[in-house]
């Protein structure tokens, strides 16, 4: 038998062996002929067994031309080495998975359908990346809504920030402080006073070690900035200014001059955003966020968080100029009510007025000193209930007709008081207020001893205190009326003292040593102590010490003080004293 015959004989074996498998097979001669398919392979694509054999392979499958299994098979037959491949046959619509090797009888080719398992497996990966995805997504989504909240948190603490307080200077600081780090590395707030004059007042920077090199740039930048700078174009055409990139030649054309840049340097501004401050369509200010190159350019999300917050910046910097304009307004109206006292012989007087921190800035404490036409001097203190217009008002009326009353009728105090009660009620003022008034006299005697007589009466007054000179304190107390306003029809009483040169008397309103909490004995006793501890200062010394130790910071009634020193008529008026001032008829 020779080589052919018994390769041939192989071959047939190698048929008869794998006629009854299952695995889809085929075999392929040397013309790519099918020389066998079993019946599991014929199905697998969609063929019959007579439909195949002694048909060449790439007659009945042109598609697989050029693809995947030509060149597994090609391969397989040049190389004698089996080989594998897995790829789509997109005529059949399906995935299959070839193995060939190479025989006597022919290129053997196994294979499978593994649609349904690349599905699954394709479905699974699909799952996997799914649910990595709804991570990502939920992950994304947490961290927008953390940053959300943060951003929201931090508009209400700007306005929470900026509308506790009326200084302008401060609210903008206070919004710098609040915007930096979450906004920008650092921040720098512009105002623009009334005069027009901008001012770069607030500044934060979220580096310690920063915030110096950031004041020096900051006190340079008004003088400093071109006019193609984003705060000066800012100001002139109201729009935000978003820089997303701060090159060098940017840098240079913003800020020309070369001191300016050098103390910019240090703080690499690397991308920044500018913001106008709009209020009632007035430009009163802007304010530029800048970032470090580690941060890079602001995010969408805070540029419209800033752009929310210049709009309530804005609203609340103009309510506190507002309201500072109308304390301004109030305490000027409240010093052209209280007239200045006059500074009559040798007697010294000082007044004070300090409003309350709370609400409008003007109220119903007044102080007054003038002379009667006999020359004696007269010194009221009062205080009409409440601490706003109507009780400015009111008082404006009531020291009116004490000023009158008092110079007309030239009577003792218990009279004037008695008269100006009538008055309110009959010419329907409506206001209740108590008050003191005090007659100052002194005789020739009187003159020669070196004293003074007063005279004065108190309608629900606090008593006044009298600091003699060595220094002990006595309360001036008189019998006291009821307030004025009431019509009351009962008989008022005067007290008399004695007021030796070199004593000072101070008459106050109640805001002085009044405070919840807080007995009012005790609170005159701290008045009482402060004076026993005083001896020696100036009356001004005295009057200040008296508002600072007193008062504090916070004050929470309104405040008149009245205090007269009485330096001696047998020499001339002490310099520490000041200048005489007296009306002109008596001058």
């Amino acid at each position: 038998m020779g080589r052919d015959d018994s390769a041939l004989v192989r071959g047939n074996l190698l048929l008869e062996a794998v006629e009854g498998m299952d695995r889809p097979l085929f075999v392929l001669d040397e013309d790519w002929l099918f020389a066998y398919v079993n019946p599991a392979g014929a199905r697998v694509l969609d063929r019959t067994v007579g439909d195949l054999l002694g048909r060449g392979v790439w007659v009945e499958f042109p598609e697989a031309v050029g693809g995947p299994f030509e060149q597994l098979y090609r391969s397989v037959r040049s190389s004698g080495r089996p080989g594998s491949t897995e790829a789509w046959f997109d005529p059949l619509q399906k995935w299959f998975r070839a193995d060939a090797f190479l025989t006597d009888a022919g290129l053997v080719v196994s294979y499978d359908d593994v649609t349904a398992r690349r599905r699954a497996d394709e479905e699974r990966v699909a799952a996997v990346a799914a649910r990595e995805q709804a991570a990502a997504e939920a992950a994304r989504a947490g961290r927008e809504a953390e940053e959300a909240a943060r951003h929201l948190m931090l508009l209400g603490d700007i306005n929470l920030a900026m509308t506790s307080t009326y200084d302008t200077d401060e609210a903008v600081q206070r919004f710098a402080e609040r915007v930096v780090p979450e906004l920008a590395d650092w921040c720098i707030v512009s105002v623009i006073d009334p005069d027009g004059t901008r001012r770069d007042v607030g500044r934060a920077h979220r580096d310690p070690a920063l915030a110096p090199d950031m004041h020096r740039y900051a006190d340079l930048r008004v003088a400093t900035n071109d006019v193609t700078a984003p705060v000066p174009r800012m100001l002139r055409e109201p729009a935000p200014l978003v820089y997303p990139e701060l090159t060098p030649e940017i840098v240079e054309s913003m800020v020309p001059d070369a001191a300016a840049r050098e103390v910019l340097a240090p703080l690499r501004p690397a991308a920044a955003a500018a913001f106008p401050l709009l209020a009632r369509g007035e430009v009163i200010g802007g304010f530029t966020l800048v970032n470090g190159p580690d941060r890079g350019a602001h995010t969408p999300v805070e540029l419209r968080t800033a752009q929310i917050a210049s709009r309530r910046a804005a609203l609340a910097l103009d309510n506190a100029r507002l309201v500072s304009l109308n304390h301004q307004v109030a305490e000027r109206l409240q010093l052209s009510l209280l007239s200045p006292p006059v500074q009559p012989d040798n007697l010294e007087l000082a007044v004070r007025y300090r409003p309350a921190t709370q609400g409008v800035s003007i109220g119903g404490d007044w102080y007054d000193a003038f002379l009667q036409p006999d020359g004696d001097t007269v010194l009221v203190i009062g205080d009409v209930m409440g601490h706003d217009i109507e009780a400015a008002a009111a008082m404006g009326q009531i020291k009116t007709l004490v000023r009158a009353i008092a110079f007309d009728r030239q009577e003792e105090p218990a009279g004037l008081l008695t008269r100006v009660d009538h008055a309110l009620v009959g010419l329907a003022v409506p206001a209740m207020a108590t008050a003191m008034v005090c007659r100052m006299e002194q005789d020739e005697a009187e003159r020669a001893a070196g004293v003074r007589r007063l005279h004065w009466a108190s309608a629900g007054h606090p008593d006044a205190m009298l600091l003699m000179p060595d220094g002990r304190v006595e309360d001036l107390s008189a019998p006291v009326g009821p307030p004025l306003g009431i019509g009351w029809l009962g008989t008022r009483s005067d007290g008399e003292a004695l007021l030796p040169d070199g004593s000072t008397l101070l008459l106050f309103t109640d805001g002085l040593f009044e405070r919840r909490g807080l007995p009012l004995d005790d609170g005159r006793a701290q008045v009482r102590a402060l004076l026993e501890s005083s001896d020696g200062l100036t009356l001004t010394a005295l009057c200040d010490r008296l508002l600072t130790e007193m008062l504090g910071e916070g004050v929470e009634d309104d405040v008149a003080v009245l205090a007269v020193r009485m330096h001696p008529r047998d020499v001339d008026r002490p310099a520490e004293a000041g200048p005489q001032v007296l009306p002109q008829p008596f001058a």
